[in-house]
């Protein structure tokens, strides 16, 4: 049954301490594999089932658990005194997180979890607060918002804040810390705005960094800045997209002109993501009012096709190439609005990114869940809510074998998005008054 995004999902009992450690003796780098491969096996036994070949069937439970013995194993050793052992075990929840759905099994553990992650990210090294950022942004994803998220990400939104701010931090887990900011807060983030609001204003701080001073002049970077002013923008534009229409008016006119003069910079990955943050604005902006008009429109378009048409030899093929690609959809956009359609391809299944706040919505996704991304919408009442996708299917051989036509599942993915943004706006204006 899916899940909604907000308030309690699904029965839930009281959230206790995980079990006892497992007793399987494996070493800590064979935990990953073995967690994976336990759950590939328990996913095959309903089809080994169905073919009835002779052979012996697979013990579904067994398997199941197994694997949650070897999941209790990670969570305990991720209060090992040894460094090595609680990185090995947040690898090994990082991967069994963005593979499978654990809901069921993650509830009564929740609070655990989040315990032996707050202590990671306090009191842990560089490696180990990236890793435990992750892996909360993955717990957060799992539990698919509602309060059960929204009490452990008021419990660490103020550590993350802390460590993506502090300047003597390892750039990677500011990083980290930026993208799980914005997860976390986009997943589970409270109607009232208050947890919005902040998180917006501390990603902020981070990304104007980058902005020109008063001569105009954009500052050196340090080693590592643009990559933190990626994350930090990234997950900013994807909490814009949960703003009412007044806040995104005054975000427009406050960051447009110093985004716009930041194309300037010499990192592509963060030229490349300005552009998409600007087309990002310009279309929120264009959703609020049919008429809106960008003031330097000009100026904005001629930086575009200076990058979309960018020769220097002096950068990387591949980036020329990649920075091009990304700039002529941008100027296409700007010019006509205009999107290049794409279509993500899951079981039987298919998702269109046709805006750029899906795209945004969906890059996000797919950088916490990597390979995980097309199991989790194909399953995760979240993705799938978020998505319009509906309750996750359950096919036979007869629907299987009928085919939807490609403009049939177009017309219904845009309908359920647009149903679901307006769902989305009546919680905007309640954030409205606060923001």
């Amino acid at each position: 049954m899916p899940r909604s995004k907000k308030g309690k999902r699904g029965s839930s009992k009281s959230g206790g301490k995980n079990g006892v450690k497992g007793e399987s003796g494996a070493s800590d780098d064979d935990l990953a594999s073995d967690i994976l491969s336990h759950y590939s096996s328990a996913s095959e036994s309903a089809s080994v089932l169905e073919e009835g070949t002779g052979a012996e069937p697979v013990d579904e439970q067994t398997a199941q658990e197994e694997t949650e013995d070897k999941l209790k194993q990670c969570i305990d050793n991720l209060l090992d005194k040894s460094a090595k052992t609680r990185l090995a075990a947040l690898e090994s929840l990082r991967l069994a997180f963005s593979s499978r759905l654990l809901y069921d099994f993650l509830i009564e553990r929740r609070l655990t979890i989040s315990d032996c992650l707050e202590r990671s990210l306090k009191k842990g090294g560089s490696e180990e607060q990236t890793a435990a950022a992750t892996v909360f942004s993955l717990l957060c994803v799992q539990l698919g918002g509602g309060t059960e998220c929204e009490e452990g990400f008021k419990m660490l939104r103020p550590i993350l804040s802390a460590i993506m701010i502090d300047g003597g931090a390892n750039t990677s887990a500011r990083q980290s810390c930026a993208r799980a900011l914005g997860m976390c807060c986009y997943v589970s983030a409270d109607e009232d705005g208050e947890d919005l609001v902040k998180s917006m204003s501390h990603l902020e701080s981070v990304f104007m960094s980058s902005y020109p001073n008063r001569e105009g002049t954009l500052p050196t970077p340090k080693p590592g800045s643009p990559g933190l002013y990626s994350a930090a923008l990234q997950a900013w534009a994807l909490l814009v997209t949960l703003c009412p229409a007044s806040r995104v008016s005054v975000l427009l006119n406050l960051h447009l002109p110093k985004l716009q003069a930041c194309l300037e910079s010499s990192d592509v990955n963060y030229r490349i993501t300005l552009g998409e943050t600007i087309a990002l604005l310009v279309e929120l902006a264009r959703d609020i009012d049919s008429d809106f008009e960008l003031e330097d429109a000009v100026g904005l378009c001629e930086c575009l096709k200076g990058l979309a048409t960018d020769g220097n030899k002096h950068r990387a093929k591949n980036d020329r190439r990649k920075q091009r690609s990304i700039f002529r959809e941008v100027l296409h956009y700007i010019e006509s609005e205009d999107f290049t359609e794409e279509k993500i391809r899951f079981g039987v299944e298919g998702v269109y990114i046709d805006s750029w706040m899906r795209r945004r919505i969906y890059d996000a996704f797919k950088e916490i869940l990597e390979s995980g991304v097309r199991h989790h919408l194909q399953f995760n009442p979240l993705l799938r809510d978020i998505f319009g996708l509906g309750a996750p299917l359950i096919l036979d051989s007869v629907v299987k074998s009928t085919k939807i036509s490609r403009f049939e599942k177009h017309l219904y993915n845009s309908a359920a998005f647009k149903a679901r943004t307006k769902l989305r706006n009546k919680v905007r204006d309640k954030r409205a008054d606060v923001m």
